[in-house]
């Protein structure tokens, strides 16, 4: 891995963890903005030792900084699940003109898979505080919503500083230069 990837994957890991660590819990659940981070780092930089540096240091991040009773086992785990599905999300969408288009897809569909992981994996290890399918309609779905914009305009303000300039190229390519 190249150097430069690996300080822009810590950096964008880093701010995701501080905005995790800011951004107040909800009925004992908090969005996940380091998700957002997560995704724009392995799209920059779409390889499996990437891909699986980002899924683990973004799960012991959130673990760490947690408000969910018991909830570090389950961020382990559907950080490190949610990561290699975005891979393969990255891969199959590739055909897709705008990389907005992608990114936003890539927001909304990893969002949606951490929830429901992280949800399903509570509920099997330490139980939920509330019945799935509230947790879903009331945290999971707008969360997803929310970090699909948030993951929009991140990856624009990646490309805008990896470049220096904003242009409609993907930041996929960026791993190749």
């Amino acid at each position: 891995m190249k150097t430069k990837n690996m300080i822009l994957t810590s950096v964008l890991l880093a701010m995701g963890f501080v905005l995790h660590a800011i951004v107040p819990g909800f009925f004992g659940m908090k969005f996940d903005l380091l998700l957002t981070f997560m995704f724009i780092a392995i799209a920059i930089n779409p390889t499996v030792k990437n891909t699986l540096l980002s899924g683990l240091l973004s799960g012991v991040l959130t673990a760490m900084t947690t408000t969910f009773p018991g909830g570090q086992l389950p961020n382990l785990i559907d950080k490190l699940i949610t990561a290699f599905i975005v891979l393969a999300l990255i891969r199959l969408l590739s055909g897709i003109k705008s990389n907005t288009v992608q990114m936003a897809i890539i927001g909304f569909m990893g969002t949606l898979t951490s929830g429901l992981l992280f949800l399903t994996s509570a509920l099997l290890i330490v139980g939920l505080p509330a019945p799935l399918g509230i947790l879903v309609t009331s945290i999971v779905i707008p969360t997803a919503i929310t970090n699909t914009l948030i993951t929009v305009v991140v990856y624009k303000t990646s490309f805008v500083a990896m470049r220096g300039k904003a242009t409609e190229s993907a930041l996929y390519s960026a791993s190749k230069s």
